[in-house]
């Protein structure tokens, strides 16, 4: 299957799990998150699967097979995520890992996936008698990978002596604006929160074009990161619904219809009047797994016996997954962009030609996505409720 039609499924999976995150685990809070970590952790949890656990994850990842999953995730690794900070490009880390209990040698098939396809550190452990320096380790594992974003991604009393194995993902992404904003010019001013009342926000501006596009109900508006010397180009997307509690509608719109970031992005920088973006910070955690569920995806949660593909042990018959925990952090300021994640098509789109200024100001409740723009992949993904909240 080709890349790009991989990455616009995979976007859809992206979008539909959006909704309901933010729907369920961040009703009333600010949200960031990497649905990609989730999904190669997910893909990695598939390579060990086998019968009707294995179908309904390639199901739910919208996938054919293990072999596509795989192909899939080490041309991500390769393409996407290379470090481009040495050519001036944004800063980028991927990570994997695996913990497996020393009394579980790994299947040979399923080692070679891990090493070879994820390129994912595997890692030898004793759950039985030592599970919570095995939670620490993980832990300072995902910290020293996400330039120590990310703290305790496994709460404590998450791991114990029943633990068998433990998949890991890590996202880091540090990126400068194309056009830095001045930081003279920022200036406080009302953002409106979703209960009608509003909060002094510090909102950052500037005189320059913007690529921003006007649609139905919502606009939207494209920052570009610092280029490096190879192709990729990553931006910063806001949608922003024209109706102060226009949120949720705009939500259910994105994630609703196929394909609809490539018709929904603006490229051509327009004259605009007023522009204004709140800086923020976000922090956010929570317990994928229920989500899954809610979704349709249970049997790998469920004890079937589906996980078979992992070990070479009688043993395998009663491996499940217990819980999937994802944590990020996302800054935006002046200068650009640092986020971080630990537990993604040609876009082509024709920019409105209007010769009037288009007015963008986003001081109530919008929808952020990074992504990287000549393969799709979105990266991270989340919405502001309220700027001062870190």
């Amino acid at each position: 299957m080709d890349l790009r039609e991989s990455i616009r499924r995979q976007t859809d999976v992206t979008l539909s799990l959006t909704k309901h995150v933010l729907q369920t685990e961040a009703k009333d809070s600010n949200l960031a998150f990497s649905p990609l970590s989730i999904h190669v952790v997910l893909s990695m949890i598939a390579a060990g699967s086998t019968g009707p656990t294995l179908d309904q994850l390639l199901s739910f990842l919208k996938s054919a097979s293990n072999d596509h999953l795989g192909s899939f995730s080490s041309e991500l690794v390769s393409v996407v995520f290379a470090d481009g900070s040495p050519a001036g490009g944004p800063r980028l880390s991927f990570a994997n890992g695996v913990w497996i209990d020393k009394s579980l040698p790994l299947k040979p098939s399923f080692k070679q996936v891990v090493d070879n396809v994820y390129k994912a550190a595997s890692n030898q452990v004793d759950f039985q008698t030592k599970a919570v320096q095995v939670a620490g380790e993980v832990n300072l594992w995902a910290e020293k990978e996400t330039s120590g974003l990310i703290k305790q991604l496994l709460p404590p009393g998450s791991v114990d002596g029943s633990t068998r194995l433990i998949f890991a993902n890590a996202l880091y992404f540090k990126g400068a604006w194309n056009e830095t904003f001045d930081a003279s010019k920022t200036k406080e001013n009302d953002f409106y929160l979703v209960n009608g009342s509003s909060v002094k926000a510090p909102f950052m501006t500037s005189q320059k074009k913007q690529a921003v596009g006007a649609y139905d109900g919502f606009k939207v508006l494209g920052l570009p990161y610092k280029q490096g010397g190879d192709k990729r180009r990553f931006s910063m997307y806001f949608f922003l619904p024209d109706a102060k509690d226009g949120l949720p509608a705009l939500v259910e719109k994105v994630s609703s219809e196929s394909g609809f970031l490539e018709r929904h992005l603006s490229y051509e920088p327009v004259k605009v009047g007023e522009f204004r973006i709140p800086r923020f910070k976000i922090s956010f955690g929570f317990e994928a797994s229920e989500v899954l569920k809610r979704l349709g995806l249970v049997l790998p949660f469920s004890g079937e016996g589906g996980l078979t593909e992992m070990v070479d042990s009688p043993l395998g018959q009663s491996l499940y997954v217990s819980n999937i925990f994802h944590k990020s952090f996302i800054e935006v300021n002046e200068e650009g962009t640092e986020a971080a994640a630990a537990s993604a098509g040609v876009i082509r789109l024709r920019g409105v030609l209007v010769e009037e200024k288009i007015d963008f100001v986003a001081d109530h409740p919008f929808l952020f996505l990074i992504r990287e723009d000549v393969t799709g992949v979105v990266l991270f993904i989340g919405h502001v409720l309220n700027p001062l909240e870190s």
